[in-house]
């Protein structure tokens, strides 16, 4: 099993994030942030892992440090659960619609950290959550799983559909991008031998 557990506790957040990418979508997210519990509860559905997530953050000031920091524990946990990266077919890409809102994504697991992040969220928010979270998040994600992501919003003019989408699109990628690739008969997939 792929699977991993990471405890990260600062003077703004305590986390406790557990993810397994072989097991069906279970989840049990409390973040305490609702639409940030509902973006993680559906990247575990789309993508098929199992991911629970435990945390308390300064929420009374914000949703800035919890947000940034579960995206820093869930990157650390896929690098972790993935090793060596050995048999993964590396790249994954989706295409999303919801309604109007249509958003691509893109990922190579290459151990190098880049995000190009191309959204334009119409609103500020999306009931309490900042939307410009939600590149907060993927940044943070990129740079601790060591991911190259590329996010492009195509069409869209609901912020909450942007950002579902997103995320939505984050899961599907992932999904591709760290299954098995029978013909890789177990190798890395690069010509270097190593990600």
């Amino acid at each position: 099993m792929r699977e991993a557990t990471i405890e990260r506790k600062t003077a703004e957040t305590d986390i406790k994030l557990y993810l397994n990418i072989d097991a069906p979508g279970d989840s049990e997210i409390d973040t305490g942030c609702g639409f940030l519990d509902h973006m993680l509860t559906l990247l575990a559905k789309h993508s098929g892992f199992s991911l629970k997530v435990k945390c308390k953050g300064d929420v009374l000031v914000d949703y800035h440090h919890t947000v940034e920091d579960i995206g820093i524990c869930l990157g650390l946990a896929l690098k972790e659960a993935l090793g060596d990266m050995a048999g993964i077919t590396r790249y994954g890409w989706a295409v999303i619609p919801m309604d109007e809102a249509l958003v691509l994504t893109s990922i190579d697991i290459s151990g190098r950290a880049y995000l190009a992040c191309q959204l334009d969220i119409p609103t500020q928010k999306v009931g309490d959550f900042d939307t410009e979270l939600c590149e907060e998040f993927m940044a943070a994600l990129s740079r601790s799983a060591g991911l190259t992501l590329h996010i492009r919003q195509l069409d869209g003019r609901n912020s909450h559909h942007i950002i579902e989408c997103t995320f939505k699109c984050l899961a599907k990628s992932l999904k591709t991008a760290v299954s098995i690739d029978p013909k890789s008969m177990g190798a890395v997939p690069s010509t270097k031998g190593v990600i």
